[in-house]
């Protein structure tokens, strides 16, 4: 190579450990011990779950406005979104008001859990002035349809007897009329674009309920009792909305909010991954590079099914840039990896480490397995 060796560093965040920006730093750190010399280009990125929040204020020198909305199980927590004037647009993250991560383990209830923060947020975010707006939607605590967000934007919700129904998902299969007269209707001149890092369908197997369901704290007789709410909600948007939720890929993302959203919002469902590396305008920083760096907290299956690094690999290897990845673990097959695009890879943490000790010395890991990759496939 005659010139100095570009390389765009483009990592996931590490959940648990690192954001997507620092972990660019850290592999940064680690690329130059080895080649000093070389053009280091960071551009960290994000496939829609909690995270991308960070990764697009940074690129799109947006502004931090506060709000104050209720958290998943109603208590009152102070966020932020980030707005960017030029375009009247505002970045909102789900997980920072409906997450999971926003809860202790022993509070862990899909049956009780809202999103009606969200809703508040999207509201505070449409005062400023947004007429275009991004939802990034992994994370999520809930398993509502999203119902908590729109009652929030003026959505209401009657059972057979005409009374009020609470909107939340234990209660679900009482509604039976779903009043949409009084919905915002700065929402019809509103573009919402939903960053989805998953194309789960609403229902069934590989919906949201007994997919993500577990992991939210449901046990079989909730799961049952969540996925026939779901199933009732989705009748209900085909009757009384004319929306049709069911097969929708997405719909099943941050526990059914994927469907309400579109249903409710006229929200439109993109692959997180490829909005986001829209938004960074990354093609243009692959230009002239020679290599892609990408990282990732484990390598598995679910990553090789559309998550951020194997998009990036996608991006580079069709204008002919090998791409590697660095993880904290791998259990995919090497020929699958290949397959996927990755020229390289290498384990972050070392063998025999327990998970806890890699995680807290995640950044000098990461550095050190960076220096590892390109001393082992460069040089």
């Amino acid at each position: 190579m005659a010139h100095p060796p570009v390389i765009l560093i483009a990592p996931n965040a590490l959940k648990g450990s690192l954001s997507a920006p620092a972990a660019a730093r850290a592999i940064a750190a680690g690329v130059r011990r080895t080649l000093p010399q070389a053009e280091l280009r960071l551009l960290p990125v994000a496939d829609g779950g909690d995270g991308v929040l960070e990764v697009l204020e940074e690129a799109l020198a947006g502004e931090r406005m506060m709000a104050r909305v209720p958290g998943p199980l109603g208590t009152l927590l102070d966020t932020h979104y980030i707005y960017v004037p030029g375009r009247r647009l505002a970045l909102l993250e789900m997980a920072r008001v409906a997450g999971l991560a926003l809860l202790r383990p022993a509070q862990y209830d899909p049956l009780q859990a809202s999103t009606r923060g969200l809703g508040e947020l999207l509201r505070a975010a449409l005062d400023h002035g947004a007429e275009e707006i991004l939802l990034g939607i992994g994370g999520s605590a809930s398993n509502d349809g999203g119902i908590g967000m729109a009652a929030a934007l003026g959505v209401r919700f009657w059972d057979g007897d005409g009374q009020a129904v609470e909107p939340l998902a234990c209660n679900l299969v009482r509604i039976q009329q779903i009043d949409t007269s009084g919905l915002d209707p700065r929402l019809k001149q509103t573009r919402i674009q939903l960053i989805c890092d998953v194309d789960n369908p609403l229902l069934g197997a590989h919906g949201a309920t007994r997919v993500f369901g577990p992991q939210k704290g449901a046990g079989p007789t909730e799961l049952e009792r969540l996925e026939a709410g779901l199933a009732h909600l989705a009748d209900l948007m085909e009757q009384q909305l004319d929306v049709a939720v069911r097969e929708l890929p997405g719909a099943g993302a941050a526990g059914g909010l994927g469907a309400g959203a579109v249903a409710f919002l006229g929200a439109e469902l993109r692959p997180g991954t490829e909005l986001v590396l829209e938004l960074l305008d990354f093609d243009a920083a692959l230009q002239g590079a020679d290599l892609v760096i990408t990282a990732e907290g484990h390598l598995d299956t679910q990553t090789l099914n559309g998550k951020a690094p194997v998009v990036v690999a996608r991006h580079a290897t069709a204008r002919g840039i090998p791409c590697m990845v660095l993880a904290g673990g791998v259990d995919a097959d090497p020929a699958a990896l290949r397959e996927a695009g990755f020229s390289g890879w290498q384990v972050i943490r070392p063998e025999g480490m327990p998970l806890a000790d890699s995680m807290r010395q995640a950044e000098q890991l990461l550095a050190e397995a960076a220096e590892r990759l390109v001393r082992e496939c460069l040089l």
